[in-house]
């Protein structure tokens, strides 16, 4: 019993120091985000959640709320597994630019030099026409770059257009047997603008990840695995899970219509995947997660293993959209949301901080001036920016040095 009393009492003593970050990060300001995310969760709004923060190489906070399946009524805990849907992308993006950094390629490449399926593309004059519509040549073949920043003129098929309707189509709801399938799918249907003149969110990160296997010669599954999630030791990140990590993956939730917070009835699929995309499909913990996003902190390096380079990691997180219609005071990089103007952006942060976020509501965020990464996980059907937004309200107010 003793023993017992002096272990928790140890395990509180260490919370309060080493975690947070040695009193950069005030524990009574940051109770302000207990406090709200309790009130989102009593009154039905979201299920439950997962906040973790590092902070000068310490585990700043870390702590769950809620449940993590309304029905059951089973408490939230810290592992576990989410579905992370376009979490994926930044992933697939690196796993890419791991190659650009073997030489494998220039990101100034046309597409097509590699993947012959891009050749001759054409660009819908009118979206609510479809892919059947009257097209345009594309006046200049998409790039590599362009693919990384979501620049090239895909969609992802997630709009109300025809044009969208025939991506959602085409790539989710007609069965794929890889992701090379997928691929040619999303050839076969003309662009929704010229390539270069516009930034819109796509499914390009797919593309990405069929380059990888290109590339590399691997099955991209098989890539991720042996040259990231191994030697970072990222041991609950997949595509599919075990029986004993299925045990711990939070359900999806949504709200009926009436407004009452349900568990869904579909929920992701665990096993038998085989269509290993860019874009979303893996599993993955908020501890699990961070690892990737402190390598990326730490200049591309994890316990002595040089990932990419720091110059490399530069070039990703720098705005490669500049001129074209974005967010206020936000960019985009090559994988990442880029905040680039916190006046603008009418946002609390720092300006440089890189982040994206998933469909089912995780986000996540990594800021070099503070020395930070930063992780809000749920699964809720109903994405929305405030939730992203709110998480950076609540973490940095609470930095007092």
């Amino acid at each position: 019993m003793k023993k017992n009393l002096y272990l928790s009492l140890l395990m509180i003593l260490s919370f309060s120091i080493s975690s947070l970050a040695q009193n950069k990060i005030s524990e009574d300001r940051l109770a302000r985000y207990d406090e709200f995310l309790n009130s989102e969760i009593s009154e039905g709004k979201i299920p439950g959640a997962v906040v973790l923060i590092y902070k000068d190489g310490e585990k700043a906070y870390e702590k769950s709320f809620g449940s993590s399946d309304i029905e059951t009524g089973k408490a939230m805990q810290n592992d576990q597994i989410f579905f992370i849907q376009s979490m994926t992308k930044p992933i697939a993006t690196v796993a890419l630019m791991m190659l650009y950094e073997e030489g494998k390629f220039f990101l100034s490449d046309p597409v097509e030099q590699y993947l012959p399926e891009f050749k001759n593309l054409r660009v819908l004059k009118n979206l609510e026409d479809g892919k059947d519509g009257e097209t345009d040549p594309a006046k200049e073949k998409i790039t590599i770059a362009q693919v990384l920043s979501h620049t090239a003129g895909f969609s992802h098929g997630l709009g109300a257009s025809k044009q969208e309707e025939d991506v959602r189509n085409a790539l989710y709801l007609q069965p794929q047997k890889n992701i090379e399938s997928r691929v040619k799918s999303l050839a076969s249907i003309p662009l929704l603008g010229q390539p270069g003149e516009q930034w819109y969110y796509s499914a390009s990160p797919d593309i990405a990840v069929r380059l990888v296997e290109v590339f590399s010669n691997m099955p991209y599954d098989q890539y991720l695995q042996e040259k990231i999630l191994d030697p970072l030791g990222m041991k609950d990140t997949g595509y599919n899970l075990t029986e004993e990590q299925a045990r711990r993956l939070v359900s999806l939730h949504g709200h009926s219509e009436s407004g009452e917070l349900i568990k869904m009835p579909n929920q992701p699929t665990t096993s038998g995947n085989t269509v290993f995309g860019g874009t979303h499909g893996l599993f993955s913990t908020a501890q699990d997660y961070s690892i990737f996003a402190r390598m990326l902190l730490n200049g591309g390096s994890w316990n002595g293993k040089q990932f990419l380079s720091p110059k490399t990691i530069d070039l990703m997180t720098r705005n490669h959209i500049e001129g074209l219609d974005y967010d206020p005071g936000y960019g985009f990089g090559l994988g990442f949301g880029i905040l680039v103007d916190i006046a603008e952006a009418d946002i609390i942060g720092s300006e440089g901080q890189y982040f994206w976020s998933g469909a089912y509501c995780t986000y996540f965020f990594i800021d070099p001036k503070e020395n930070m990464v930063s992780f809000l996980m749920t699964q809720y059907n109903q994405y929305s920016n405030f939730y992203s937004n709110k998480m950076r309200q609540m973490v940095y107010q609470a930095i007092v040095k």
